[in-house]
């Protein structure tokens, strides 16, 4: 196994990196143990929710499954639910591009580099949370560390020895199979056990080292993400040498089949809405880190004047934060509120009858399985006008947008990027912003149409074909 933490992509790491980064190894050895010499093995189990897709997840078993001749890995792990939400369009594009996609969570084994995942992701999550209530540490800490301590090489240079902990869970994998992280850690750790066919899928558009990972092919969704990673730019002090043109292509969004189908006809069905003068359908999601819970609420009390008038219809995916959902109906005053909890097949069933007929009041979804919780708003997506969210993963998806203030300086340039596309507005930042932009969305049939007709020619143009050009990368049949 390659040493990758010494030099990245031809620049060298300065010592005191690289004893930090093996103390950092070793001290999540010493907490979860050394299993560099298990033998872990894998077979297929039904994943009920994707099975429109024919996902099936890699589970550790006694004997080893061979996978399907047309086999194509998405690994992944759980940080919110944006790197899920990336791997499911993968599956999807995937399958429609006629290859069975397997599910490899590599934070969900009994394995040493699978506990290290979990600890740094419980560790980031709750840092999400403080980020929303302390105004200090959001400022001195979360917002410096999001923006610019992820952007240095040196930062990269340890996660890639801390990613070496997770070889023994990819080693027995063909060699050659096609393979798409989602997050880098899957992406790094599959290069460190040998695999030739690495795609790296890059969610953000904010250039970071965090997220390099020498001997993949790097996606990225825009230009300017590009041309960030090609040069490395802001990745250290001095200038670097950059990513290979071998490594790293510019792609499109990172979009699922199944939203991409009937984009044209949703759109058209969105500007009928408005011009019918029907309540106009805000989306708004909960994230998997449950955090920006005052920005929600706040949202959902200037919504209910227009709900009240019919002029707006409010579905709000909490995700698997049942908690939120109550703290948000205890503020409201126990508001009437239809409820779907633990019921998938009610989603599908409104989603499906919204889609065809009207929508009004406030609905809310809830699941305590991680993959409805996610896939709940794609459910949904087609058949609602406006998704509220922040600037994340959801930047990309072909819906008019209204941005909430970010959480984590990473995702400021997601508004950006969907700004300039015109497909989604800037940054609503605070109470003020957010509900005079919500006003003049509903108020503007325009502004609206214009979002709208944009996303048409933005899929024309294959703006939104970035998952399927992932499949193809990782399969070398790439145009």
């Amino acid at each position: 196994m390659t040493d990758r933490t010494k030099i990245i992509f031809g620049n060298p790491i300065d010592e005191k990196t690289v004893r930090q980064a093996e103390a950092s190894k070793n001290k999540f050895i010493k907490k979860y143990g050394d299993d560099s010499g298990a033998s872990y093995r894998f077979r297929a189990a039904d994943i009920p929710v994707l099975d429109f897709i024919g996902a099936k997840d890699l589970v550790f078993s006694d004997e080893a499954e061979p996978l399907a001749p047309n086999a194509l890995i998405v690994g992944n792990i759980r940080m919110g639910f944006g790197h899920y939400r990336i791997s499911m369009a993968m599956a999807s594009c995937a399958r429609a591009l006629g290859f069975t996609p397997y599910w490899l969570d590599l934070a969900s084994f009994d394995a040493t580099g699978s506990k290290m995942i979990r600890e740094q992701n419980r560790l980031y999550s709750m840092a999400s949370r403080i980020s929303q209530k302390s105004v200090l540490f959001n400022k001195f800490f979360w917002e410096p560390l999001n923006s610019e301590g992820f952007r240095q090489l040196t930062y990269n240079a340890k996660d890639q020895k801390n990613s070496e902990l997770l070889v023994p869970i990819l080693a027995s994998l063909p060699k050659d199979v096609p393979y798409i992280a989602t997050h880098v850690w899957p992406s790094q750790a599959a290069v460190h056990a040998g695999l030739t066919h690495v795609v790296n899928a890059i969610p953000d558009n904010w250039p970071m080292a965090l997220h390099l990972s020498e001997g993949a092919v790097h996606t990225v969704q825009t230009e300017f993400a590009y041309l960030g990673y090609k040069m490395m730019n802001g990745f250290a002090k001095e200038p670097l040498k950059g990513i290979p043109d071998d490594q790293i292509r510019m792609v499109g969004r990172y979009v699922d089949h199944e939203l991409l189908k009937d984009l044209e006809s949703d759109n058209r069905s969105r500007i009928q809405r408005a011009e019918e003068g029907a309540p106009m359908r805000f989306l708004l999601t909960v994230g998997g880190a449950g955090a920006g819970f005052d920005q929600f609420l706040s949202i959902v009390r200037h919504l209910i004047p227009h709900v009240e008038a019919k002029r707006a219809a409010v579905i709000i995916n909490f995700g698997d934060h049942r908690d939120v959902y109550e703290k948000m109906q205890k503020a409201l005053g126990g508001i009437r509120i239809q409820s779907f909890f633990d019921d998938y097949e009610g989603v599908k069933s409104y989603a499906a009858s919204i889609k065809s007929g009207r929508a009004e009041g406030i609905t809310a979804v809830c699941s305590g399985d991680i993959f409805e919780a996610v896939y709940a708003t794609n459910l949904l997506m087609p058949a609602c006008d406006v998704l509220i969210t922040k600037p994340s993963e959801l930047a990309y998806y072909p819906i008019p947008k209204i941005f909430m203030k970010h959480i984590g300086g990473h995702e400021v340039y997601g508004a950006v990027c969907s700004q300039e596309a015109g497909d989604g507005t800037f940054e609503c930042p605070d109470e003020k912003s957010m509900n005079a932009m919500i006003d003049r969305v509903i108020g503007d049939p325009d502004l609206f149409a214009h979002m709208c007709r944009r996303i048409d020619e933005m899929k024309a143009q294959g703006a939104y074909d970035g998952a399927y050009e992932c499949v193809r990368l990782a399969a070398g049949t790439s145009r």
